[in-house]
């Protein structure tokens, strides 16, 4: 059985829909963020980074990144609104939270080592997010995301 290592709580800037997590230095990246973002695709997956599209236009999500020390054990499918899996190399083993604008933000979190990940994602609050960039435009914490990683080797 899987045991939860580290769990962080950040904020991830949403802009255009979009935010992404991502080696970060992303010098070495063969598409670093935003090259090729894909609008409507919850979670797209290149080396050394994830994008998300998100419900709502301009905000601010609560993002929970956990690190597990094996596949995490799944989450109530009731609760969330999306959930998607992919796998995610790390040269670096060090994540930041990148958005449209400004790019690469402050929050960084640290996977324990480079190497191979799988992560799941999950999503909850998209329509209140989507409502709420059509009404006053942003908002704080109303779309929800949890991203659990564990070490992968298949």
């Amino acid at each position: 059985m899987a045991h939860l290592v580290q769990r962080l709580v950040l904020p991830a800037d949403v802009g255009y829909h979009a935010f992404a997590l991502q080696e970060s230095d992303d010098g070495d990246l063969p598409v670093p963020f935003p090259d090729d973002y894909e609008q409507g695709v919850f979670l797209n997956a290149f080396p050394g980074r994830l994008d998300f599209y998100s419900g709502g236009h301009t905000h601010t999500a609560a993002l929970t990144v956990e690190m597990w020390d094996g596949p995490a054990q799944p989450e109530d499918a009731a609760r969330w609104d999306e959930q998607a899996e992919a796998d995610f190399r790390s040269s670096s083993g060090e994540v930041a939270v990148w958005s449209m604008n400004p790019g690469r933000t402050e929050e960084v979190f640290t996977l324990g080592s480079p190497g191979r990940w799988r992560v799941r994602a999950h999503c909850a609050g998209r329509a209140e997010a989507a409502a709420l960039s059509e009404g006053e435009g942003t908002g704080e914490g109303v779309e929800e995301y949890l991203l659990q990683f564990w070490p992968f080797n298949g």
